[in-house]
């Protein structure tokens, strides 16, 4: 046999040997009011499952089955999504998804300070009581297939302590991401955190090299680095902004290109990764599902993503009205009531009615809601339980629209039930309410 081949990582055993952190914490305050009751990670996506189960589906499609989510803001509905969806792991075989809240270790009033003060505050848990040789820390709010076991591998093979994953995005639309670059074996020599000007990749200059949000660190070298910063005056606690400069500096940090790992491509075979941190991109991304060949194929059984959808009758519809033109490119979920109404390139999840005479255009409309009758809706997000009166029309009139609801950059109006409230003249009370 060969010495150089028995010599190289196994990815069962990396795997099996591996910790994976989704942090989920996030406030989400690019989303507005979309975010006001529930964690980012927690948000519907793509008809019947949250954004946190693609993060989720990867670790198991991936074979790493022992999983910690650290939550904070807002985390009810996600608690309760991780409890009745994901809680099917033996735990007799050492397999879990554990949940991690905030639980204020520094002193009473101190939360989560950073995405690295999240993992420094569970570090006695996770040093003593899981026990890792390698940890593999995720963002809970992209939308994305990737065989994560790729990267731990190439993490262990190239000599790293530290691996960030990385992708090819517009330099224009770089300065929103840690941007680095890269010598021929993908060691890292420069990294800065959201640059206002990103420097270009060699021989691309309009393209940047940025940080995905996904780290794979030897264990002992997270808790030594995570032990110093909580020392450092002025520090942020957090991944992009001050571990990483440090791993650069030591001179282990590596990079791991997505497109050695990545699960799901688009119809002209390129990678698919979204960022979900906005009005644009969660509609954008909700859309991108919706057409014969999509941008992401969510029926792929070879790596499925799995959720905890909503058992529900199946959704009926009902055409009376010949010169209707009836649903056309879009995702209807179950328990959806749909009467003589028009729906085009939408995604329409669960238990939504939709009355004689409407038109949905482009839009995503979210659990439980109704619209009336001749309503017309174009280039939406509609929030849970919204009741959209008939013959009120949205998304036509964006000036009117930015005085009654919120309008992002884009165009893409978000409804939601307190908005309709004080348009309304009804009192708008704190309200909590399961997601």
């Amino acid at each position: 046999m060969n010495s150089s081949i028995s010599k190289l990582p196994n990815k069962y055993d990396l795997v099996k040997e591996t910790l994976v952190l989704i942090l989920a914490g996030g406030r989400g305050s690019r989303l507005y009011e979309l975010t006001d009751k529930r964690a980012k990670p927690a948000l519907y996506f793509g008809g019947n499952r949250r954004i946190i189960d693609f993060a989720l589906s990867n670790c198991i499609n991936s074979g790493l089955n022992r999983i910690g989510v650290v939550t904070q803001y807002a985390a009810h509905s996600l608690l309760r999504h991780l409890q009745t969806g994901w809680s099917f792991l033996p735990q007799e075989r050492g397999e879990f998804i554990d949940m991690l809240p905030a639980r204020q270790q520094i002193d009473d009033a101190t939360w989560y300070r950073g995405t690295a003060d999240a993992v420094y505050q569970n570090m006695a848990i996770i040093r003593d009581h899981y026990c890792p040789k390698y940890i593999l820390i995720l963002a809970g709010d992209h939308i994305y297939k990737q065989d994560y076991s790729q990267m731990l591998l190439d993490h262990v093979s190239s000599g790293a302590k530290c691996t960030v994953g990385c992708i090819e995005v517009e330099r224009e639309k770089a300065s929103e991401f840690g941007v680095m670059a890269v010598n021929e074996n993908l060691k890292v020599k420069s990294f800065v955190e959201k640059p206002k000007d990103p420097p270009a990749m060699v021989g691309k200059p309009n393209t940047s090299l940025a940080s995905m949000g996904i780290y794979v660190f030897d264990a002992q070298y997270l808790y030594d680095v995570l032990e110093r910063e909580v020392l450092t005056p002025y520090t942020s606690h957090d991944f992009g902004k001050d571990i990483l400069p440090k791993a650069l500096e030591e001179g282990v940090l590596f990079a791991h290109p997505f497109s050695r790992s990545c699960m799901g491509r688009n119809t002209e075979g390129e990678i698919y990764w979204r960022d979900v941190g906005t009005l644009d991109s969660f509609w954008q991304s909700n859309i991108d599902l919706v057409s014969e060949n999509p941008q992401l194929d969510i029926y792929d059984k070879n790596w499925p993503i799995r959720g905890n959808p909503v058992q529900t009758y199946p959704s009926k519809f009902f055409y009376k009205n010949t010169n209707i033109k009836p649903v056309d490119n879009s995702l209807i979920s179950g328990g959806c009531v749909i009467t003589d109404a028009s729906i085009s390139y939408s995604v329409l999840f669960d238990q939504v009615k939709v009355s004689e005479g409407s038109v949905i255009d482009h839009c995503v409309v979210l659990p439980q809601v109704t619209v009336g009758k001749n309503c017309t809706l174009k280039r939406c997000i509609i929030d849970r339980h919204v009741v959209i009166p008939d013959g009120m029309e949205i998304g036509v009139n964006l000036e009117l629209d930015s005085q009654r609801f919120r309008v992002s950059s884009g165009g893409i109006v978000l409804v939601t039930s307190s908005m309709l409230k004080k348009l309304n003249g009804e009192e708008v009370a704190s309200e909590e309410y399961l997601d």
